[in-house]
């Protein structure tokens, strides 16, 4: 992808960091704020990534960091929590270096430097989904907790606010609704053709999943016009996942989220909080014929069996190094990407 030019920051609503209790037990805190009301861009990733490669200090100085990434301080601050939300930087102690998963596919020799992939979309779709140390509220709450078929934003702001409350009452409903607004213009197209990618495309490279869309409006008192838009979770068997893209996503679930079992059901993949079937918009039926490759598609380190009583997954005991399951991503000639 070619670099957008320099982008102009917009006044932004005051936003307060969020922690609370997570749905599941094994994380600790939601973030409804950081992303400066900015979903990411085209460029942002493989502009930091090569801005880290150069200089491994280059966000110690936000005024250098503006000038390196051609952004303002803003989009820079955005730039910085997506790439870390995305798995592509981690930050410590005052720190930002690049994790094994950014080097490996956006860097100078990666598998995809240039987010011209779309397996790397998913991946990154992936990674900030199930972010397990900093989640984010819409992301966790929808791939967690959110049962109803449809997503209408201002039910969806309203739950996400009750919840944000039983654990911080000083959180705004203000900030909440711009956290859902980031969500959504992350996977739904503000402008032009869905289709059409030009460096001056201010959508957010997760538009591409077509992941949710639009079904219909109902009337409100909510918004000016009276109505607002009723958008859907698109699940169906999604070719451009491919097998070995799945099979990694078993991998991370099952080693960050569900260490310790041995055995996977059919039911978890499918269904669990954070599971890949749900995560990734799948069908069960479209879980099942991945778990039915799983064998050579993970390397040999898992296998799957499926009889009138049980359909699980099952660890061989080959250790799983999630750097060869992304290597194995790539491994064979991806579907044209547009």
């Amino acid at each position: 992808m070619k670099s957008n030019p320099r982008e102009k920051d917009t006044p932004k609503s005051s936003s307060i960091p969020l922690s609370v209790a997570d749905f599941s037990p094994t994380v600790k805190r939601y973030r409804v704020s950081g992303h400066e009301s900015f979903s990411f861009r085209y460029a942002w990733f493989p502009k930091v990534v090569r801005l880290l490669c150069q200089d491994a200090l280059a966000f110690a100085d936000d005024d250098k960091a503006m000038v390196e990434l051609g952004l303002g301080k803003n989009m820079v601050r955005s730039a910085r929590f997506w790439a870390q939300a995305a798995g592509i930087i981690r930050a410590s102690r005052g720190s930002v270096n690049l994790t094994d998963f950014g080097r490996a596919v956006l860097g100078e020799e990666g598998f995809d430097p240039y987010l011209e992939d779309i397996r790397t979309l998913w991946l990154l779709h992936w990674n900030i989904s199930t972010d397990m140390e900093y989640p984010l509220l819409a992301w966790g709450f929808l791939f967690g907790r959110w049962q109803e078929p449809e997503i209408i934003p201002s039910v969806f702001i309203k739950k996400l606010f009750s919840e944000a409350c039983r654990y911080d009452g000083g959180v705004s409903h203000v900030t909440v609704e711009n956290h859902v607004d980031v969500f959504l213009h992350t996977y739904i197209a503000t402008r032009g053709n869905k289709d059409r990618v030009q460096e001056d495309n201010l959508d957010c490279p997760l538009v591409e999943l077509e992941l949710l869309q639009k079904t219909g409006e109902r009337e409100t008192s909510v918004t000016k016009r009276g109505r607002e838009p009723i958008y859907a979770l698109r699940r169906d068997d999604k070719a451009d996942v491919t097998p070995e893209l799945f099979s990694y996503c078993i991998a991370d679930y099952w080693t960050r989220r569900l260490q310790n079992e041995k055995t996977l059901s059919l039911r978890d993949v499918a269904h669990g909080h954070g599971g890949p079937g749900r995560v990734l918009g799948l069908t069960e039926d479209a879980v099942r014929s991945r778990l039915e490759s799983i064998g050579p598609t993970s390397m040999g380190c898992f296998d799957y069996s499926e009889s009138s009583h049980i359909q699980q997954i099952r660890k061989t005991g080959k250790a799983i190094e999630l750097a060869e399951f992304i290597g194995n991503v790539y491994a064979r000639e991806a579907a044209a990407h547009v």
